[in-house]
């Protein structure tokens, strides 16, 4: 097997690796609810996941078409339960923000530069939900398995990109799943901070 047929194979891994995430974060909110989950984060994943689409159609990849096509709908499940419909401003403050790092720069520069922007982007929106899961000690909403899973698949889509000679989406990929890793590791943080809270206030009231 060529590198670049490994590489396709790891592409289309990738998607499935991305749907099983994205599945793992809405179980999780069906479950727990929605604390320590940041809306901001997950609108800027809608309109990246179309930016995406978009770009792998120029690109001539089907792979990073339906990376996003699929997921999508899960994603538009997540968002809906976060109800965006309440937060106006974060929904236009967030368009905002992905036009300035990724329509923008397409537009001035073509879609290399449009790409980079979005691999920033990618990396600065992960940081409402790094925020949220200092700030907030309640991060039982957030699924560990699911932002494990997206480091996981950009480290695949790495791979990919490199057997594609797609540099752009290989450098914003690698900044987005270093963000992702630092989620899932807060995450996990968190959530052992909660047990050990439940066995001290089960010991005490025992």
């Amino acid at each position: 097997m060529t590198f670049r047929a490994l590489a396709i194979v790891l592409g289309w891994t990738a998607v499935g690796l991305g749907l099983v995430s994205a599945i793992a974060q809405l179980r999780r909110l069906a479950a727990r609810g929605v604390d320590g989950v940041s809306l901001a984060t997950w609108v800027i994943f809608v309109y990246m996941g179309l930016f995406w689409i978009t770009y792998g159609v120029v690109a001539r990849s089907p792979e990073i078409v339906m990376g996003s096509l699929i997921v999508l709908p899960v994603q538009l499940s997540i968002l809906y339960r976060l109800a965006p419909w309440r937060h106006a401003r974060v929904v236009a403050q967030s368009f905002l923000f992905f036009a300035l790092f990724t329509i923008v720069p397409t537009y001035l520069g073509g879609w290399s530069a449009g790409v980079y922007g979005i691999g920033i982007a990618m990396s600065i929106t992960r940081g409402p939900q790094i925020i949220e899961l200092i700030r907030s000690r309640d991060a039982s909403g957030v699924s560990v398995a699911s932002w494990a899973m997206g480091a996981a698949g950009a480290s695949l889509w790495m791979t990919y990109y490199v057997g594609a000679r797609l540099w752009a989406p290989f450098v914003a990929t690698g900044l987005a799943g270093v963000a992702s890793l630092t989620i899932a590791l807060l995450a996990a943080w968190r959530h052992e901070e909660a047990r050990r809270r439940l066995a001290i206030e089960a010991a005490f009231s025992a």
